[in-house]
């Protein structure tokens, strides 16, 4: 059995009134536990006609979960893969709804970022996730396929430190181009660190916070 995280936010007792008191997770494993086929609904198809258009290394691992379908890829063939799942008559995943990044410190490859498509032409979704390491964080960018994925490329660089190579401007979205880290990594301050708008203004550190309980 795997462990188990509960709660959110670091609440504990009877002071929680967020709701997510009572959350229970399995903690992320180490490594990618990929799925068995037949993966059921139209996975198995999506998945046989992706990989009769991509190399026989692009696809790391399929796995489903919860009825979601999520497909890990090699950095380098990210790119390649969305083009694919673009472009293949069979597939035509038209729309690339959003590109966000995760942080799981436990792993080598620490930094994921996930990519969710939707194909307008067959009423289907699919989530394509990378990883990379904090040493050599670079994934290629999809922007030449996907316009939409410009600006939420420079926000995952922005707040996890991954580079898109190929990305025609990736600069900070949020934060000031002289900001030193990034802030949505797990081992980034909670506090502590002072703000500009303010004379001497701090964000106490979570340890130090006042507690209602």
């Amino acid at each position: 059995m795997n462990d188990e995280e509960k709660g959110l936010f670091g609440v504990s007792g009877t002071g929680d009134t967020s709701g997510f008191g009572g959350l229970v997770r399995a903690v992320p494993t180490a490594g990618v536990v990929g799925s068995e086929p037949p993966y059921g609904e139209y996975f198995d198809e999506l998945v046989d006609s992706l990989s009769s258009e991509v190399d026989t290394d692009a696809i790391q691992a399929v796995v489903v979960d919860r009825g979601e379908l999520t497909i890990h890829v090699a950095p380098n063939r990210v790119k390649a893969v969305c083009q694919a799942l673009r472009d293949s008559e069979n597939l035509r995943f038209e729309l690339c709804n959003s590109v966000s990044g995760v942080d799981y410190p436990e792993q080598t490859n620490r930094l994921h970022v996930t990519y969710h498509l939707t194909s307008m032409t067959f009423r289907r979704r699919v989530r394509v996730e990378t990883a990379v390491s904090i040493e050599d964080p670079h994934v290629d960018s999809v922007t030449e396929v996907y316009p939409t994925a410009d600006w939420q490329e420079r926000e995952t660089y922005d707040m996890f430190g991954v580079v898109f190579d190929g990305h025609p401007n990736l600069t900070r979205i949020l934060m000031p181009d002289d900001w030193q880290g990034h802030p949505q990594r797990k081992d980034y301050p909670l506090g502590g660190i002072p703000v500009e708008y303010k004379n001497d203004a701090e964000i106490a550190p979570p340890d130090e916070r006042r507690s209602y309980k």
